[in-house]
């Protein structure tokens, strides 16, 4: 394991994570061609929250279509990192080795560690302005056609998306793999449950009681932003969960007039077909802008594999499935979702 720690300005302590140590380093999937794009360093936000990140940019001339990535819960870099992989790092090689340029950036809970400590601190927060900050940025780049610009969110980033979409018109469309729709603070006790009949090694029931505890409290009428942040999932506090339990992702991607493309993992434990995926379903059956598709050997990562998932599986290097990367650059590239600007308009500011 490797211990992630954060720490800010004053030397103080806001954060410690145990992660899975890296066994091998990245190698680029087989699908990838480097020599067919180039990648430069950029910056999202210029306040002290501003945050480091990577622009994937095709060789070529015309304009194309662009992609901003958002991450899964927790920490992450701008590659998704967990050990040896780089789920993230798969998909903006795959889409720019395929004419779609990738703007992919570190959360804000990476760089700065000490803004969960916030009392105010949100889901909204964590997400949405780095995230319209990174439209207006590849709505400006030569070569991407500012009309197609989505977003491209995965698990919470996924869950998110919607709301990026609702705070910037601009988004051309979204594209959610494994994003979930059962309350986070629920889909923890499941999760938990499932792992505890793996075993007690994988972990303690003493575990799976406690989180079920904390998943009562933020349903609890009770729960207000002076609840202890110790009381509740995760050590968030309790704007965070006030947020979340007031975020409905289903009835916010409804009332969007984009179309979207949905991707799950057939072997997900974490986001499910049958918990999460039935939500999408549910509220967007009647949408024919709507394309829906699961890969039944994918897990949460969309990593290919055989049998029930377990957190071994995630351990030695590997890639994203070829299966998705095509999948859904064949849709950025057919011409959906254009945001046809007004004659001399100009994309948003940046």
């Amino acid at each position: 394991m490797t211990l992630v720690t954060s720490i800010d300005p004053a030397g103080k302590l806001h954060g410690l994570q145990l992660a899975p140590a890296a066994t091998s380093p990245w190698t680029p999937p087989s699908y990838a061609a480097p020599e067919s794009f180039a990648e430069q360093e950029i910056t999202i936000g210029s306040d002290p929250l501003a945050v480091p990140g990577t622009l994937s940019l095709p060789h070529g001339d015309g304009q194309r279509p662009a992609v901003v990535l958002l991450s899964g819960g927790g920490p992450f870099d701008r590659d998704e990192t967990s050990g040896s992989n780089k789920p993230l790092k798969d998909l903006a090689w795959g889409l720019a080795s395929r004419g779609v340029a990738v703007l992919r950036f570190d959360k804000v809970t990476h760089t700065h560690g000490h803004v969960v400590n916030a009392p105010d601190f949100t889901m909204t927060g964590e997400y949405v302005p780095h995230a319209v900050a990174a439209v207006h940025l590849l709505q400006h780049q030569p070569g991407v056609d500012p009309a197609r610009v989505f977003v491209v969110g995965h698990s919470m980033g996924g869950k998110v998306a919607p709301r990026v979409a609702a705070a910037e018109p601009s988004v051309a469309g979204l594209v959610i793999l494994a994003g979930d729709t059962q309350p986070m603070h629920r889909s923890a006790v499941r999760v938990a449950r499932y792992l505890a009949a793996l075993g007690p090694d994988v972990i303690p029931q003493a575990m799976v009681e406690e989180i079920t505890r904390q998943a009562a409290m933020v349903d609890s009428p009770d729960l207000s932003p002076s609840t202890s942040a110790g009381a509740l999932p995760f050590g968030m506090s309790a704007s965070y969960w006030l947020d979340m339990r007031g975020y409905d992702p289903v009835a916010t991607a409804v009332a969007l007039d984009k179309p979207m493309l949905i991707l799950q993992g057939g072997r997900d434990y974490q986001v499910t077909v049958a918990d999460d995926l039935s939500g999408w379903r549910a509220g967007l059956a009647h949408r024919p802008d709507v394309t829906i598709r699961v890969y039944d050997a994918d897990n949460h990562l969309f990593f290919p594999g055989a049998g029930p998932s377990t957190p071994a599986e995630y351990e030695p290097a590997q890639h994203v499935d070829v299966a998705v990367v095509d999948d859904l650059a064949e849709w950025l590239t057919a011409g959906v979702g254009v945001v046809r600007l007004p004659p001399g308009a100009k994309p948003p500011s940046i």
